[in-house]
């Protein structure tokens, strides 16, 4: 697949990613001092040489050198390197190698970023550093207005959850979907990691909001969830999995809807996965959680520190589960799962609902390819069904499946950018009725 020059993708590889790299250099050029005062001349040597690893990068990237094998040994380094031969196999031999803009753009997009976390590896003492944990900690601060109107809400709705009938439970659950979706708007990697945060509050908007929701399935999670909670044993568990995407304020979104579920008692478990290392500037690793959790804990304002408080005691019963795992920084796409990591598949398999959050995983659950905008979502997952699951995303990358006849090319020809401007949202459901 050629990177079509128009193209979003084309851009991205072209503009954004180069401008990512080129603050992640800047990044560790001005943690120099410290990499010193920790480490000694061992961190100073550390940092350039991870600077010059960088540096290679960004030319290979921009002068279209072939992608080459990982050479660290990670726990996933043969996966990714099996995975590149995948790549070469797929070519004519007079193609040569996979190339960066002769490639497909979730691969090349996925390598790039599993090559930074190389650089850092390759470089102890800072081999645990973060290049995108500043981006994303700015974030957060500056969204602290929003945060503290989704930890309000959260707390008043609290007091009466008790006390509402179904309709008006109902009503409530939709609207921290709609939360945890529009939280999905805050994403740095699509800014070139230039700071990128909330600015309104959420809850008051979400009424001129719907109109922008194309494909609304929140009354089969309704559905399915309520069944769940009236047919469930009293020792029987209902488990909700939330495959999370960016860190700070989306994330605090997705707390607020794990909080709800557990309230509501819509579900009795949720198991949370993030990333195992720093991925696309600003999805969510164990660190960016637990940091964000002791912000909370930590804040003046009581109810953002009422919501700390209560999400670590979630983690100490264990009603809330953080995991990790290597798959989600594979370039491989959902359908492979079963094969690539078929553990993952099977806790998967055990969960009730599963909620993907976010553009990088709605283009692996559909494949990120060229589809016709009316082919189903059932058919674009091409064969992965672990559990009923749903996509909550904004849309940002050119792909979206399951629209009525005549609606994308409407769209188009009003708004030629609307499958990449994060204006448009979808909870795109699959999983029996």
């Amino acid at each position: 697949m050629i990177l079509f020059s128009r193209s979003f993708a084309y851009i991205t590889i072209k503009d954004r990613i180069p401008q990512i790299l080129t603050k992640a250099i800047d990044t560790l050029h001005r943690h120099k001092s410290e990499f010193f005062e920790k480490h000694g001349e061992k961190g100073m040597e550390a940092e350039k040489k991870a600077i010059s690893l960088l540096s290679k990068l960004r030319n290979e990237l921009q002068t279209d050198k072939p992608i080459v094998p990982l050479v660290e040994k990670f726990v996933d380094t043969d996966t990714w390197n099996q995975y590149l031969e995948y790549q070469q196999s797929l070519l004519n031999e007079s193609d040569g190698k996979p190339r960066w803009f002769l490639s497909p753009w979730l691969f090349v997009e996925c390598y790039m970023y599993r090559r930074i976390h190389e650089a850092i590896i390759q470089s102890p003492p800072i081999d645990d550093f973060d290049v995108f944990k500043e981006s994303k900690d700015q974030s957060f601060f500056e969204s602290q207005e929003s945060i503290i109107a989704l930890c309000t809400h959260l707390q008043e709705l609290m007091k009466s959850i008790e006390d509402l009938d179904e309709n008006q439970l109902k009503d409530e659950f939709f609207k921290v979907l709609q939360i945890s979706l529009w939280g999905n708007k805050c994403d740095l990697s699509l800014s070139g990691g230039e700071t990128s945060f909330q600015k309104t509050n959420i809850v008051n908007s979400l009424e001129d909001l719907k109109p922008f929701i194309l494909v609304n399935n929140m009354e089969q999670l309704w559905s399915l969830l309520s069944n769940c909670k009236k047919t469930r044993e009293k020792a029987s568990v209902t488990r909700v999995i939330i495959v999370l995407d960016n860190s700070g304020f989306e994330l605090v979104t997705d707390l607020v809807l794990a909080d709800f579920l557990l309230s509501s008692k819509l579900a009795t478990e949720i198991h949370f996965y993030g990333k195992m290392i720093p991925w696309f500037v600003s999805d969510t690793t164990v660190r960016d959680f637990n940091w964000l959790l002791k912000q909370l804990k930590h804040s003046n304002h009581k109810w953002m520190s009422r919501c700390g408080v209560d999400w670590e005691n979630h983690i100490k019963t264990g009603r809330w589960v953080y995991l990790d795992h290597m798959f989600w920084t594979l370039p491989h796409e959902f359908s492979a799962m079963s094969q690539v990591a078929p553990d993952l598949y099977a806790a998967l398999q055990k969960a009730h609902l599963i909620l993907f959050k976010g553009d990088l995983n709605y283009r692996k659950l559909t494949g990120d390819r060229k589809w016709e905008f009316t082919i189903p979502f059932h058919e674009a997952l091409n064969g992965f069904h672990p559990a009923p699951l749903c996509s909550i995303r904004t849309l940002k990358a050119e792909v979206q499946v399951g629209l009525p006849p005549g609606q994308g090319e409407q769209l188009t020809a009003a708004e030629p950018t609307w499958l990449t401007k994060g204006r448009y949202g979808v909870f795109q459901f699959d999983g029996p009725l």
